[in-house]
């Protein structure tokens, strides 16, 4: 015989209400992870574009060759663009890369060192770097060099104690577990943040090597996404088959808010290349501004996207006021 339960009074009515809301709580999603946005741009007059201006964005990728600081006309360079950078309120991004004078030869540890100490004496409130650009590359000497670009890691982190200091910058490509796990493999401790280009993913509107690289620097490390974007036009001479044009590069630029920062919250940051297209002759397009800096469909999801985050409350990082 089926027996009927009764209803319950007062007092068992809030047990029950309190149970089922607890219940619920451990059932609703997690809140979404915090997210910084910055830029790369080589060149030091984007943060005086009123485009710029108007997203308050706080922070800046550059490239500089590892070798730049002793070459005379490479430092004048990096002062204007340092100079333009904080004076604007920027916090800057460095990632140390090949030579521009002689990108075949690459340093010893030592030499690197000596060179990131000059770096550091020019610039010392400059606290944020890559070890090396794009180092598992296979157009790179550092693709078969693992061992080598850890060698660069440790020497950093001895010259900048206390500052962020990245393994190093990947790109988007079938050898990324193998060359993350020689260079963990030769490291004196885990690197706990990486950084990763993944144009692939964006373009091709992907997760695949993004989710790769969260597996393979393992489940301790940070990733920051520090070169990637919406590519407008390439001239490269590469059989890489990527989608381009505007429009794409629009919703490229939606899916890398929408889509890849969610894959994980140990993505940290992400660094949109670049602000300003390069006038001809070029080889690689993906900026948010033309040449004249008239603002792409790209821009228009960019500051949709950062209001997003900024009601959400977990756009994070520096502002600018």
């Amino acid at each position: 015989m089926t027996r009927h339960r009764s209803l319950p009074g007062a007092a068992g009515l809030a047990t029950v209400v309190a149970a089922l809301a607890f219940a619920g709580a451990l059932a609703a999603p997690a809140a979404a992870p915090a997210i910084t946005i910055g830029v790369g741009e080589q060149r030091p007059q984007f943060v005086s574009t009123q485009s710029f201006q108007r997203t308050r964005i706080g922070h800046a990728r550059i490239l500089v060759g590892w070798n730049a600081i002793r070459v005379s006309w490479q430092r004048a360079e990096l002062d204007r663009w340092f100079i333009a950078v904080r004076a604007a309120g920027v916090t800057p991004l460095v990632t140390f890369g090949k030579s521009r004078e002689s990108p075949d030869n690459l340093p010893t540890p030592a030499r690197y060192r000596s060179a990131v100490n000059a770096f550091r004496a020019r610039y010392p409130w400059v606290r944020e770097f890559s070890a090396w650009n794009e180092a598992n590359a296979c157009g790179e000497r550092t693709c078969r060099r693992a061992p080598l670009v850890a060698a660069y890691w440790r020497q950093l982190r001895l010259a900048c104690h206390g500052c962020t200091v990245l393994a190093a910058d990947l790109v988007d490509s079938p050898n990324i577990t193998s060359w993350v796990r020689e260079f963990r493999r030769a490291a004196s401790m885990p690197p706990t943040r990486w950084g990763l280009h993944n144009y692939l993913d964006a373009n091709r509107f992907s997760t695949s090597y993004t989710r790769a690289t969260l597996r393979a620097i393992g489940s301790g490390a940070r990733l920051w996404l520090t070169e990637t974007g919406g590519l407008v036009d390439r001239r490269n001479r590469s059989r890489t088959r990527i989608p381009e044009g505007f429009e794409h590069a629009a919703r490229a630029t939606g899916y890398l808010f929408d889509d890849i920062r969610r894959v994980s919250g140990r993505i940290q940051r992400i660094y949109f290349y670049n602000w300003i297209a390069d006038p001809p002759p070029f080889t690689w397009d993906s900026a948010f501004l033309n040449i004249h800096h008239g603002e792409r469909r790209s821009y228009a999801v960019l500051r949709d996207r950062l209001a997003r985050l900024a009601r959400a409350g977990i756009l994070t990082g520096r502002l600018r006021p």
